[in-house]
């Protein structure tokens, strides 16, 4: 309860171009989000739906799995799922079929990235108006700590700017793939995106 109205409070206070919504982390706090959603400004909803840590540890249960595919998939303008988490919330295997069954819950677009997979090339994928379009970028070496998260706020910025969503697709894509190849150590973990 404090949280929406700490959100509500942001929203009465200064203007909203965009919403970016990242680790929920429970189903109580993803439905207070979707309460949120009904009373914020009709702006671009990107959706980062974190299911694990970059280590592989999961962050969402059931509950929470159930409440994201029924009730806030189909209210997001973009939803950037890795194919692990496309899977998880689709049921399916391929990245066009988990593609199709996420625009038919109800988003708008998805852009799928092949971050997780184990492949010589990253092969991100923007689900449109227009159908597929493929990005490959070279595979940097290492581990990474917020190469989501990265995404989908860059790419939240740009539709907050009014860029065309292509655009928007483009530069987040080239933005964070820049930022997790001059990323930094902090530690013996992961590397972090120099943003």
């Amino acid at each position: 309860e404090d949280f929406l109205e700490q959100a509500r409070l942001i929203l009465d206070d200064m203007p909203v171009a965009a919403i970016k919504i990242g680790l929920l982390g429970s189903a109580a706090i993803a439905e207070v989000v979707g309460q949120l959603l009904t009373v914020a400004p009709p702006v671009p909803v990107v959706l980062d739906p974190i299911l694990a840590a970059g280590g592989g540890h999961p962050l969402a249960g059931n509950e929470l799995l159930s409440y994201l595919t029924r009730s806030l998939v189909p209210r997001v303008d973009v939803l950037t799922p890795n194919t692990i988490e496309a899977r998880r919330l689709t049921g399916q295997t391929s990245p066009d079929d988990c593609a199709a069954a996420l625009l038919a819950s109800g988003c708008r677009q998805v852009l799928l990235t092949g971050t997780h997979e184990d492949s010589h090339e990253v092969v991100n994928r923007w689900y449109g108006p227009d159908g597929c379009v493929e990005s490959r970028w070279t595979r940097l070496p290492g581990s990474y700590h917020g190469s989501g998260c990265t995404l989908a706020a860059t790419l939240a910025g740009g539709l907050a700017r009014d860029l065309p969503m292509a655009e928007a697709v483009s530069m987040a894509l080239r933005l964070t793939w820049e930022s997790l190849r001059d990323g930094y150590a902090v530690g013996r973990g992961q590397l972090v995106p120099r943003r």
